[in-house]
């Protein structure tokens, strides 16, 4: 790997964002290829940052300063990708479900997301079926990420995977849901198609399920 993208990697990690555009900048100026800059350089970082999340070497504010980063570094680079034709590995929709305006955890995941180079939207909080469902249609999704904090929102859940059902897209979107009262229990219970317990195996999964 060459020396620069090394330093947008480790410069990523450490959430120095202003230094991460710079480079990202200086690394398209000197000829490296838009999806080097992206895989090697900011995904390479985010692959670490999840894995140090999950071993709890890094904790939450952590990662959301590495996320700011990345994305301070992807309004550079996502320009360059895109006269590359340099395409994302999947789509996404993401939120957190109707009454629930619970959104660090959704944040996390949308993030490692991201850093696997699943291209997201970011529906918010207080997310309806009904939107959840037209949001996929709209942007082509294939992974609906649904996120709840407490138990008196976890129904809409079922909700919104009854809805999938209704408009025909199931097999076509896989349903992801996650939070902490959520279980895989309750995920067998009402259809969906994954839970995980956290957000650097949510990216796996999602991962899994665009590349199988």
């Amino acid at each position: 790997m060459s020396q620069i993208l090394t330093e947008i990697s480790e410069n990523l990690q450490a959430g120095k964002a202003k230094l991460v555009a710079e480079l990202v900048t200086k690394a398209l100026a000197d000829g490296i290829a838009p999806k080097d800059v992206l895989e090697e350089g900011m995904l390479n970082a985010m692959s670490i940052i999840g894995d140090k999340f999950k071993t709890n070497e890094i904790y939450v504010p952590e990662v959301l300063i590495a996320a700011r980063a990345m994305n301070k570094g992807m309004e550079i680079l996502q320009p360059a990708l895109v006269a590359d034709g340099v395409k994302a590995k999947g789509v996404g929709v993401i939120g957190t479900v109707k009454g629930d305006l619970h959104d660090i955890g959704k944040n996390l995941v949308k993030m490692m997301m991201e850093g696997k180079g699943i291209k997201m939207h970011d529906l918010g909080v207080d997310v309806s079926p009904e939107k959840f469902v037209s949001a996929a249609k709209e942007y082509d999704a294939e992974l609906i990420c649904l996120s709840a904090l407490l138990t008196t929102t976890m129904g809409e859940m079922k909700n919104v995977v009854d809805a999938v059902k209704a408009e025909g897209l199931e097999g076509k979107v896989k349903v992801m849901i996650g939070g902490a009262p959520v279980t895989q229990a309750y995920c067998d219970q009402i259809g969906a198609d994954c839970y995980t317990a956290d957000a650097a195996s949510a990216s796996d999964a999602a991962i899994a399920f665009l590349t199988a």
